[in-house]
């Protein structure tokens, strides 16, 4: 916690970062060789120059009248002062042409300090001691003494550092929170305020993390032209303020994008969520790399006989009508859109009246009887209106149960379609997974997001892939619809979608938007952007505020990424060759011996220079140009502030 955190650009690990004098990033630019040898010339010409600085100005005293010094009329005050005036003009006018100064901060100044500092004693060469820093100030000196004393005694790793400050913080907002803070810090020490799982770190954590800044290190920014001057060399790094504007990561499979970008972002939330200050959602194939489930609270496995939860399937709906909605657009894939939002109204028919009988939202098998045109159906209608006579609501809802008696058998039937789609959720491996009621399992609510939770979404999709696309967009879908209406958003709820291509549709374009006034934010992975409509991927582009490409994404993809990308001015220089005529007989008489001996003819020579612009990052060039193991990233805050796009390098 002692090491340096300067202020950086976003993007930039502030981790032991130096920031780079502008001036030497600007030498680092100008090679050594022709450097030097521009710096010996104009030295050459600047010795003698100021040797006979004097004769000029004894040459002009001439001119003007003014007798030279000599033995008996010695030099004036005015005349020294021009001879120093003309010596310093002439080391000024060729030390600027030989670009002295540079040489003297990339090459004689530090020669000189390792000199001076070879030559002291070893006394001497002791560096300072670092200045103390009291890591328990606040409580030292806030009125909880004797906590810091006993911190001071224990082994605090960085996870227990940040989540008793944030307890800290927390009592300094309700002071009577005092003698509770001081009660559990004296009894268990380092471990007071833990998570509810009692873990105090992840096993086999791998990415550098930084949790006083929460920022995770992924790579190495590279030092090249094209990369913004401040992220040159620097360590690469995310944090909450550049994920809640979402971040769209796309590149072939084997590229690198679940090991190099999802698993340390997620491994960094759930570390965050550890010390109390944020939430984790993460999901990805059952097979996908996302860390093991040690690292979670929840595991939701649907089809594996095993997992401890469910899915509550009606989540984070604050009404029954838009948990119905959720659910409708959830079923339906992107081909049936046309009929969506006859589906949706179709179970908004069906769920409310349940709910309004039963206290109780419907499972997968009831649903999908009440909306089929079977007989079993058409009892299970009877048996709903009968409940909801003895309720008394039966009036309220007789509308939506004539409109769907009469709507049920028919061709055009939604509820058939929306039957069909809830028979891929009711097979015998998802049992009690998503169910309702006595002998179900523990489902879990995405409406719980207000607590520090780490939680793992696996999807069958070796065993039912059509099953895994309906819950990647019915879980995706109920993450935006919790941090909307989260009444505390102190904690940072991030969502990482390992392969996003089945979870995007239209409504959920919507809802990445709003993530940054929610303090949220999205990480989606592609494979490729033909995996989803044409009509969502502009705007897919537009919600985001963080783009990655990785090597290898068709040109088709990079043009998406060049476009948002922009454009910048380079200088263009254009060189132009013709035949040289100029002179007279005797230059064209050499010239016409020379192509007779060499066989070339002599050509004049103009280069012109000017300013034109190009794309940052060209589709070509994200198609072709990328390294192994890297990748180019674009950044943007919640503030606003942007990040042009920078080559990292993800293996260092």
């Amino acid at each position: 916690m002692y090491a340096p955190r300067p202020e950086a650009a976003p993007g930039v690990l502030r981790y032991g970062y130096r920031p780079l004098d502008p001036a030497r990033s600007k030498d680092a630019e100008v090679p050594a060789g022709p450097l030097l040898l521009r710096a010996a010339l104009n030295l050459l010409v600047a010795w003698p120059a100021a040797l006979y600085a004097p004769v000029l100005v004894y040459y002009l005293m001439s001119l003007f009248g003014i007798p030279a010094p000599s033995s008996e009329a010695p030099a004036t005050l005015l005349v020294v002062v021009l001879q120093l005036g003309a010596v310093i003009l002439a080391i000024r006018f060729f030390g600027r042409m030989g670009r002295w100064p540079e040489v003297w901060r990339r090459w004689v100044a530090p020669l000189l300090a390792r000199a001076v500092t070879h030559e002291q004693p070893a006394e001497a060469q002791t560096p300072a001691p670092a200045p103390v820093t009291d890591p328990w100030y606040g409580l030292r000196h806030g009125g909880a003494p004797q906590a810091a004393a006993a911190l001071d005694a224990a082994a605090v790793g960085d996870v227990d550092y940040v989540r008793i400050q944030r307890a800290w913080e927390g009592v300094l907002g309700e002071p009577a929170r005092l003698p509770e803070f001081l009660a559990e810090v004296a009894a268990r020490g380092a471990a007071a305020c833990a998570h509810p799982s009692e873990a105090r770190d992840l096993p086999g954590r791998g990415a550098g993390h930084d949790l006083l800044t929460r920022q995770v290190r992924l790579g190495t920014a590279q030092d090249v032209v094209k990369n913004p001057p401040a992220h040159r060399a620097a360590g690469f790094a995310l944090d909450p303020a550049l994920l809640a504007t979402s971040l769209l990561a796309v590149g072939p499979a084997g590229t690198g994008k679940t090991a190099r970008l999802a698993r340390p972002v997620a491994e960094a939330l759930c570390l965050q969520a550890l010390a109390g200050t944020a939430c984790a959602v993460v999901i990805g194939a059952a097979e996908a790399n996302l860390g093991p489930d040690s690292w979670y609270d929840v595991v939701i496995a649907p089809g594996d006989p095993v997992t401890a939860y469910g899915l509550d399937l009606y989540g984070a709906a604050r009404e029954v009508d838009e948990a119905a909605a959720r659910l409708a657009d959830a079923l339906l894939p992107d081909e049936l859109a046309p009929r969506a939002e006859s589906a949706r109204i179709a179970l908004q028919q069906t769920v409310g009246p349940f709910h309004a009988a039963y206290g109780r939202y419907p499972g997968v098998r009831e649903l999908r009887e009440l909306l089929g045109g079977s007989e079993d159906g058409a009892e299970r209608w009877a048996v709903l209106a009968e409940t909801l006579r003895k309720a008394g609501r039966y009036a309220e809802h007789e509308p939506d149960l004539h409109h769907r008696e009469r709507q049920r058998g028919r061709a055009d039937d939604p509820g058939a379609l929306l039957a069909d789609r809830l028979a891929l959720l009711d097979r015998p491996a998802f049992a009690g997974q998503f169910a309702a009621g006595e002998g179900a399992r523990p489902a879990f609510a995405m409406r719980a997001l207000d607590h520090p939770l780490r939680v793992r979404v696996k999807l069958p999709e070796q065993s039912h892939p059509e099953a895994a696309r309906i819950l990647a967009r019915l879980v995706v879908g109920q993450f935006l619809q919790a941090t909307a209406v989260r009444t505390d958003r102190s904690l940072f709820a991030g969502l990482v979608v390992d392969d996003a291509s089945a979870a995007v549709d239209a409504p959920i374009v919507r809802g990445l938007q709003r993530l940054r006034g929610a303090n949220a934010g999205a990480v989606l992975l592609l494979r490729t952007l033909v995996d989803l409509p044409e009509a969502l991927r502009a705007p897919l582009f537009g919600a985001v505020g963080c783009r990655m490409a990785f090597p290898g994404i068709a040109p088709w993809d990079g043009r998406l990424f060049s476009e948002a990308w922009g454009t910048h001015l380079v200088q263009e220089k254009a060189v132009t060759h013709a035949p040289d005529t100029s002179g007279g007989f005797l230059r064209k008489l050499g010239r016409a011996g020379r192509k007779a001996l060499s066989g070339t003819t002599a050509q004049t020579e103009s280069i012109t220079t000017r300013d034109v612009e190009r794309h940052r990052w060209s589709p070509s060039d994200l198609a072709h140009a990328l390294p192994t193991g890297h990748a180019v990233i674009s950044l943007t805050t919640v503030a606003g502030e942007q990040v042009p796009p920078v080559l990292v390098d993800l293996r260092s």
